[in-house]
């Protein structure tokens, strides 16, 4: 996590994503990559524009704020690249991501619900479903960015194998616990514990060539895969979530959702995604 990329509109979600980016950047001998999406009508921004110098000075104005924004205590002795986009597009979030050939977004979030999560969904939501990179999401003013215990949220299918292997070696410069979570549901996929046991055994014996994290797999029955991660994360005293996605988008997410965007959006704890 050299590079990490984090979407600033001065909100105090913002910030709390900045400050851990910030954390982020100290633990990795990372730099900060601070986004800046400026929201203008598009006419002012093309040379058929009524009034040129107006949007020089509303530029230059919102380059100043951003400036300061940056002044932050929690800042100092990090690189920082400050970055200002004139258009208020998500899908830009991660083409500056690849751009600049980042690591990881960082972005923080209040999260919706209801008839609005469907219609509507919040930027966040959009970043993770198209962003090519891990993303963060932070709810809150987290103290730490230690992560310390991690719960992964694994169906233990084949596809799931290169998730982990990123995760494992994302986190391996640090002394984390990391833990798969494993969901079983009633009436969505119910398996045995034999069949569970044999699909976890096969999916070490291709991604370890080893059994020895086996006693690292945390099995959960609940009612949805949500609940059960979440639920999961909160009795092994997480400190992450981490959800493979497979960022579903238009009618397709619709209908069959993505159940790494659905805790990224719910849980209080900082979730990880990253596609599948």
């Amino acid at each position: 996590m050299k590079k990490i990329i984090v979407p600033v509109d001065f909100s105090e979600f913002s910030e709390y994503a900045l400050k851990a980016a910030a954390k982020l950047a100290k633990k990795y001998n990372g730099e900060v990559l601070a986004l800046h999406m400026l929201e203008m009508p598009e006419i002012l921004l093309t040379s058929g524009g009524e009034d040129p110098q107006k949007t020089f000075f509303f530029v230059k104005l919102a380059k100043q704020k951003f400036n300061d924004f940056l002044q932050k205590d929690f800042l100092k002795d990090i690189k920082v690249t400050p970055i200002v986009k004139h258009l208020k597009v998500f899908s830009e979030v991660n083409e500056e991501a690849k751009k600049y050939d980042a690591d990881i977004i960082v972005m923080g979030s209040h999260g919706v619900s209801g008839a609005k999560e469907f219609f509507v969904g919040s930027n966040t939501e959009k970043v993770v479903r198209n962003a090519k990179i891990p993303v963060l999401v932070i709810k809150n003013d987290i103290a730490d960015v230690n992560f310390d215990i991690i719960a992964m949220g694994c169906s233990f299918s084949e596809e799931c194998i290169e998730s982990y292997l990123k995760v494992t070696k994302m986190f391996n410069e640090i002394d984390t616990k990391l833990y798969l979570v494993h969901v079983n549901c009633p009436n969505d996929g119910f398996k045995s514990s034999v069949e569970i046991e044999k699909q976890v055994v096969n999916f070490f014996t291709k991604a370890e060539r080893n059994l020895d994290k086996l006693k690292d797999v945390y099995y959960v029955s609940d009612y949805t895969v949500e609940d059960g991660i979440i639920n999961g994360a909160n009795k092994l005293g997480a400190d992450l979530i981490v959800m493979p996605t497979h960022g579903r988008k238009g009618l397709a997410h619709f209908f069959q959702g993505s159940i790494g965007e659905d805790i990224a959006n719910h849980s209080i704890l900082p979730v990880m995604t990253l596609r599948i």
